[in-house]
């Protein structure tokens, strides 16, 4: 509270807005561990977004969605390539979740925007898309500002997409999206071995979750 003072002898009680962060808590790559879930679930945030790889094979769903059912609408999925769009899309209206593959909102005056499945992998995963489908369903994203992005896929030949030295599995298109639109904020998942890093990427501050994932406060 403040207090406006005329004089020393009239005092008139004055409201204070205090203007308090949003906290979104975002993860990915939990691959049906119910023990990291449970951690996720317990953090207290305002939103909730996975991005991707809830569970291995899209085997497991039942047993994570009674983990998640108290954050309700205020959990938003995108696929990763352990799931298929539909997959999720079946998840989340039958256990009141959001469904955020190729999808924006928009809170507080910040757009939230999701693309799912990871660019082409060796091993034939449910969830893949070409690097031209992954542009084109990134360009519907273009112009939005101030915006989160949360993509599956990491940025090519950066360190969110590295394996091991010299090895990196991440998307051209995620990274040529990241140059041209230069997003607020970016994360991704998929690659587990930078779970946890976060770089810059212009004025884009770019992190991989992993399991432990990463509150978000604006």
């Amino acid at each position: 509270m403040a207090f406006e003072c005329s004089n020393m002898h009239d005092f008139r009680l004055a409201t204070l807005d205090i203007l308090t962060p949003m906290r979104v808590f975002l993860y990915s790559d939990i691959h049906a561990d119910l023990d990291a879930l449970e951690s996720a679930a317990a953090v207290e945030a305002d939103l909730y977004i996975c991005a991707g790889d809830l569970v291995n094979w899209a085997h497991g769903f039942e047993a994570c969605a009674k983990i998640l059912a108290p954050l309700g609408e205020k959990l938003w999925v995108i696929p990763g390539n352990h799931e298929t769009a539909g997959q999720i899309t079946k998840f989340c209206d039958q256990y009141g979740f959001r469904d955020f593959h190729a999808k924006t909102f928009e809170r507080d005056g910040v757009h939230f925007a999701g693309l799912g499945y990871s660019n082409p992998t060796p091993f034939n995963t449910p969830g893949e898309y070409t690097e031209e489908e992954l542009a084109e369903g990134l360009s519907e994203f273009a112009g939005l500002s101030p915006l989160v992005l949360v993509c599956h896929a990491p940025p090519a030949g950066t360190a969110l997409d590295e394996a091991a030295p010299g090895l990196n599995f991440g998307s051209t298109a995620v990274k040529e999206f990241i140059d041209s639109q230069q997003p607020d904020h970016f994360f991704c998942g998929h690659i587990h071995e930078a779970a946890g890093r976060s770089v810059k990427l212009g004025r884009t501050q770019a992190t991989n979750l992993g399991k432990k994932g990463f509150l978000l406060e604006i």
